[in-house]
């Protein structure tokens, strides 16, 4: 009797136990997911959704702008461990070549990364990145990046002037699009098509866009399927804008969509099959693409922005900026310098292992850019300069440079002059004499105007960012 009763009661509290778990279970599947309101419409947006479900907009392009302004001081006490800047990480793998603890630090992708259970701070890694991408920090795992401060329009600080794209801190193709888009949209919102202009005048356009890439296109098929009044200004050629792309390979791994065309997606991860879309769109639409303009400088006027070229000046009512964070590089302007192979910035190292490497310049981007392909497995780095030393660079390029130029890791060219660039080889003018070289590929790193210099001109503000990182890509180092 006993052992029934007991059993009973234990039958018993099983079955209240299991009501009450099914019904805790119901009331959390019932409960509103946690949510965050969307910047660009307020609705709310459920966590670990990516687009907002009531403007479509995909939030991740909102990242840089959300973001908080770094503080001077962000070290928040515990143990130290290295931390990577991944707007500046090149994947060269140089990192982990110099950290003494195995396996704190691996290449994860194109972006090195740091176990924090491994790492030790030794800050041996800081010592060996080529780029100086990399700090040793007690503080939260972000990311810092210095970008313009945009708002959730893309819009700076200067009234009606837009950044998009690269140059406001994310290359992200599918996210330059949608950013072009969005401050195209936000443009027709406050100069409606079809409305009279205020100013009365008919030679003003109602959007001057800077720049042909993806944020650029991507504003423009906005201005003309919205009816806006436009113009595109390019400093190079359409072409260039894509075959420049500093990455080796581009990767859409979802479809994005550009105004009046549709979903845009490279499967093939090429840059050609991108520039051969990128044509088809501006000739299907009759896109105005102005190349062979670079904007030397803009200016306000009254109420107006003036965007000047060397072939005139164009007045605007606002101005869309897509020129990318690299700036305008300064050019050797020498024949063959438009072909496929020649690059003024590299942001994927691995992708040139075992290839014969020219870098042409002395100062500290072209050091930094040869001493991280020469980590490249079987990469065959030759380092061309005029001068006769390396008399400009900062300190710590100077003490690896020398390294690898004694280890063998990389030759250097001194008192060279490209003269020519070719399929397969370039020529060269050294002290006098001709010589023809073997190359797969050539880099250009001879300076150029920087963005932020031409931005702070316009007033444009720029700021440093800390944007957080996801624990499971984690800390870099």
């Amino acid at each position: 009797m006993l052992l029934t009763t007991l059993s009973f009661f234990g039958l018993t509290m099983l079955a209240i136990w299991w009501h009450m778990r099914v019904a805790e279970a119901g009331r959390r599947a019932a409960a509103p997911a946690p949510s965050a309101p969307c910047p660009r419409c307020k609705a709310p947006v459920p966590a670990r959704a990516t687009h907002c479900p009531a403007c479509g907009v995909p939030q991740q392009v909102f990242e840089m702008v959300m973001a908080p302004i770094a503080q001077a001081v962000r070290d928040v006490g515990g143990e130290p461990k290295a931390l990577v800047r991944a707007d500046m990480c090149v994947g060269c793998g140089t990192c982990v070549a110099s950290c003494p603890e195995p396996g704190a630090i691996t290449l994860r992708g194109k972006l090195a990364v740091v176990d924090d259970a491994l790492c030790k701070g030794h800050g041996e890694c800081v010592r060996g990145c080529p780029v100086g991408a990399i700090l040793v920090t007690t503080g939260a795992a972000v990311n810092r990046v210095t970008i313009p401060l945009l708002d959730v329009n893309f819009q700076t600080n200067v009234p009606g002037l837009y950044i998009v794209g690269e140059l406001g801190g994310r290359g992200l193709i599918k996210n330059a699009v949608n950013e072009g888009k969005l401050a195209v949209e936000h443009v027709a919102k406050t100069i409606p098509p079809g409305v009279p202009r205020s100013d009365g005048r008919t030679d003003v356009v109602d959007v001057v866009i800077v720049g042909s890439g993806p944020a650029g296109l991507s504003a423009a098929l906005e201005a003309l399927r919205a009816g806006l009044s436009y113009v595109v200004l390019e400093q190079g050629s359409l072409s260039d804008t894509v075959r420049k792309y500093p990455r080796h390979k581009l990767l859409l791994a979802e479809p994005v969509r550009m105004p009046l065309y549709g979903d845009l997606w490279v499967a093939d991860g090429s840059k050609e099959t991108l520039l051969q879309v990128w044509e088809t769109i501006v000739a299907n639409t009759g896109l105005d693409v102005r190349t062979g303009e670079k904007v030397q400088q803009i200016v306000r006027d009254g109420a107006l922005f003036r965007v000047e070229t060397a072939n005139g000046a164009y007045p605007a009512r606002r101005v869309v900026l897509a020129m990318g964070r690299r700036g305008s590089p300064r050019r050797l302007g020498v024949p063959g310098e438009g072909l496929d192979h020649v690059f003024y910035d590299i942001v994927e190292m691995e992708a040139f292992v075992g290839q014969r490497m020219l870098v042409v310049g002395g100062g500290d981007s072209a050091v930094e850019s040869a001493l991280g392909l020469a980590n490249q497995k079987g990469a065959e780095v030759r380092l061309s300069y005029r001068g006769e030393t390396f008399g400009r660079i900062a300190a710590r390029n100077r003490e690896k440079i020398e390294r690898a130029i004694a280890n063998g890791k990389v030759t250097p060219l001194f008192n060279s002059h490209v003269r020519e660039i070719r399929n397969d080889v370039v020529v060269l003018d050294q002290g006098g004499e001709l010589m023809i070289l073997p190359t797969d590929y050539v880099v250009i790193r001879i300076g150029g105007e920087a963005p932020h210099a031409f931005l702070e001109r316009l007033g444009v503000r720029i700021v440093e960012k800390d944007v957080p990182v996801p624990q499971q890509q984690a800390r870099a180092g």
